[in-house]
């Protein structure tokens, strides 16, 4: 694994190509640039490492959560809403080869070798465009290097293929205020309308449910739905209390993803790992590579724990004490004092830093996408800070080719 610069003569070209060519409409977080002046190489071998990899936790999740969904009894320790556990009891329908189950398991290289598991974003990853056509566009800033690009882009729509009746309707289910959710949509979209789909952008609220099929209320666009891709994560749709929220867990429209999503996106499943271990239910991979992660209350008094908010997301809210801004740290302890029940405690890994050719240390966090058990492209963040969050920078992946 190595980083390359883009030439700085043509690095605001590849960012004005990222941008218009590649969906990156929203290119800063507050007065940060988010589009890096890098490119992130991986070897054949650790490409197929990785792969592997993923497609092993892939396995190990899909199994563990369709015995969850057999036995909800499990789903105490994971820190569910109250209205969430009323509605999973409406997923005894559920089946896994009706759906697309997408996953982004999130690798860092360690100090000692190899990698550590951070989490898996098991409901509604992001960053397809970022894992489809960054890679493309990077590409062709480096002329006398040869690259293999896997695109993501190409391996969602081979498995809506598979799901979905050619020149079905389908709904892009988005916040659809936030351009940043959009611009995830709208590639998609495009890329399947290509394919000749008829493609809806609509809000979760925007679908009813009769007899499990869903059908769209949006004017205009009213009538039956072949398949439906959330982007607006499961925990958020409580806030926004769509009518027919409870269609969702029981539909047999083909769906990605499907509620059940939500059991592997708590960061409190690990501590259900025993509890599935004595329904005959292991998790090796899982264990090798996620550190140890325990509850609030038994980490106090530990030496070598950081807090992590259970339903958090792109990094936020976690106690790496040398990459909190100013008084960030003080005001995420108090509030694990306050409510230790939304945080979940995890053994500190030491993230490898990787140095560009201008002696610059960058970490990366490496996203490894999972469509239905295979292995489907990367997305992939660097910071100075050993922290990915939301001021990390996206940075294309490329494998080494012949």
């Amino acid at each position: 694994m190595k980083l390359l610069t883009i030439p700085k003569d043509q690095y605001e070209d590849y960012r004005l190509d990222v941008i218009f060519d590649g969906y990156k409409w929203d290119p800063q977080f507050l007065d940060n640039n988010t589009i890096a002046r890098h490119v992130l190489v991986l070897s054949k071998q650790e490409h197929q490492e990785l792969k592997s990899l993923t497609e092993s936790l892939s396995k190990e999740t899909i199994e563990a959560e369709t015995i969850i969904n057999q036995n909800l009894n499990l789903t105490k320790k994971l820190g569910l809403s109250r209205k969430i556990k009323k509605d999973i009891k409406n997923m005894t329908n559920y089946d896994p080869h009706l759906h697309i189950r997408l996953m982004r398991y999130d690798f860092h290289p360690v100090v000692q070798g190899g990698w550590a598991l951070s989490e898996v974003n098991s409901d509604v990853p992001g960053g397809f465009a970022e894992a489809s056509l960054m890679p493309q566009i990077a590409s062709k800033y480096f002329p006398s290097h040869t690259f293999t690009v896997h695109s993501f882009g190409e391996r969602m729509g081979e498995a809506v293929k598979e799901k979905v009746r050619r020149g079905g309707r389908i709904m892009m289910v988005h916040c659809t205020s936030y351009s940043d959710d959009r611009q995830v949509m709208q590639f998609l979209g495009d890329q399947l309308k290509a394919s000749g789909y008829d493609i809806i952008y609509g809000a979760a609220d925007h679908l009813k449910f009769e007899n499990t099929q869903a059908m769209s209320i949006l004017d205009n666009h009213e009538g039956k739905i072949d398949g439906i891709i959330r982007f607006t994560p499961l925990e958020w749709l409580i806030d926004i209390k769509p009518k027919h929220w409870g269609g969702y867990f029981n539909t047999l429209t083909p769906s990605c993803n499907h509620p059940i999503a939500e059991f592997a996106q708590s960061k409190q499943f690990p501590l259900i790992w025993d509890d599935l271990a004595q329904v005959g239910v292991d998790l090796p991979t899982w264990k090798k590579l996620l550190p140890e992660t325990v509850t609030v209350r038994e980490a106090k008094g530990k030496e070598g724990f950081i807090y992590k908010p259970v339903w958090g997301r792109v990094g936020e809210g976690i106690t790496i004490k040398e990459a909190c801004r100013g008084d960030e740290y003080d005001k995420i302890m108090k509030d694990v004092r306050r409510h230790p029940k939304r945080y979940i405690a995890q053994k500190k890994f030491e993230s490898k830093a990787l140095i560009d050719d201008e002696n610059k240390p960058y970490h990366v966090c490496l996203g490894a996408y999972s469509i239905n058990g295979k292995g489907a492209g990367y997305y992939a963040r660097i910071s100075e800070s050993p922290r990915i969050d939301s001021h990390a920078q996206d940075i294309p992946v490329l494998v080494e080719g012949e």
